[in-house]
């Protein structure tokens, strides 16, 4: 018998813990969009109250309604306060001065120093860390979403949660193994309803079988139909395909939800731009993924889950398992 200390150096290496990651739409991951204005300092503190009300008055910032009017620089070094946006009209240049910057007559310009460009951002911040970076670069207002700061801190999921995630997971792994015997792409799902931890449908991929745009994502979302007695195709050649029927499933009192009305899929890869927008139409509420997809649409190439031109939004976690899901394989093309 081998030593055991021999048995663990041929064991394969445990994966690391995993983390469902938030994947942010696209607004909220970009970097702070920075755009010119004009500002001046006031060498004058106490002139400062008029000024700012005088500059509401005649320059009002209508564009940029979360930036705050003064900043501090902090020790001796004088306020400072925007004065306009820096516009084409303008050139853009920094020799223009007050008497040009500002109309006539209508703000008395004591106590401001000599004019100058600054970047500043040109929307409000929707995470903390594009607040936190455009903050660097002039004071802003900032109205936290505290669920997403939550989730960008690790902080949204218990202990328990994970368990329960990491089980679904686990199931949309092993579809994908089953549907990969049967020669189909090694892709899986599952739809949980999170309101009582039930697991309505597991599917794999289908696409060299039923039908070629049967991705995993859109199996699953024809089983959860299946469940609710309608659906596309029938699944008894994959018996890996499975539904949760809803004999003996007490309805809610406004019946049947849309397809996949407040429920979740795990999917073991990053959907593509069909299976992405099939998820839109069916109403998910979340959608957890394990491993990104190069051509995949929420959070690689495409977030569509948070794009404010769709009737309906939801959220997304990457990371999900990601050692298993990836050892699954990926294909040149998304899922």
């Amino acid at each position: 018998m081998e030593p055991s200390c021999k048995r663990k150096k041929m064991e394969a290496p445990e994966d690391p813990p995993w983390e469902a990651l938030l994947v942010l739409p696209e607004l909220e991951s970009q970097e702070v969009e920075l755009t010119l204005a004009y500002a001046a300092p006031v060498l004058v503190r106490t002139e400062t109250s008029r000024l700012v009300r005088e500059l509401a008055a005649a320059c009002p910032l209508t564009k940029l309604p979360h930036l705050k009017r003064v900043r501090a620089r902090g020790g001796t070094r004088p306020l400072e306060v925007l004065l306009c946006l820096a516009g084409s009209s303008r050139g853009g240049g920094a020799t223009w001065t007050l008497a040009e910057l500002l109309p006539d007559g209508q703000v008395d310009v004591r106590g401001l120093g000599e004019p100058f460009l600054v970047q500043v951002p040109a929307r409000a911040p929707l995470t903390r860390p594009q607040f936190e970076e455009a903050t660097q670069h002039w004071p802003t207002a900032f109205h936290e979403n505290k669920r997403t700061s939550q989730a960008l801190a690790g902080q949204l999921f218990t202990p328990q949660d994970k368990v329960a995630m990491q089980s679904h997971m686990e199931q949309a792994i092993h579809a994908a193994r089953r549907g990969a015997e049967l020669g189909m792409v090694p892709v899986g799902a599952a739809v949980v309803d999170p309101a009582t931890g039930r697991v309505l449908a597991v599917g794999h991929d289908c696409r060299n079988g039923l039908h070629p745009l049967f991705h995993a994502a859109l199996v699953c979302i024809d089983l959860v139909a299946c469940g609710q007695g309608g659906g596309a195709y029938s699944y008894c050649d994959y018996p890996a395909c499975s539904f949760l029927p809803l004999d003996g499933c007490p309805l809610s009192p406004d019946g049947l939800p849309y397809i996949c009305t407040g429920y979740d899929m795990y999917l073991t890869r990053e959907p593509c731009a069909m299976c992405a927008m099939a998820l839109v139409h069916s109403r998910i509420q979340r959608v957890f993924y394990g491993v990104p997809s190069p051509h995949g649409a929420l959070g690689t190439r495409y977030h569509i889950h948070g794009r404010k031109d769709l009737n309906h939004r939801y959220e997304v976690f990457r990371g999900v398992l990601e050692g298993p899901c990836r050892r699954l394989g990926q294909e040149p093309t998304a899922h």
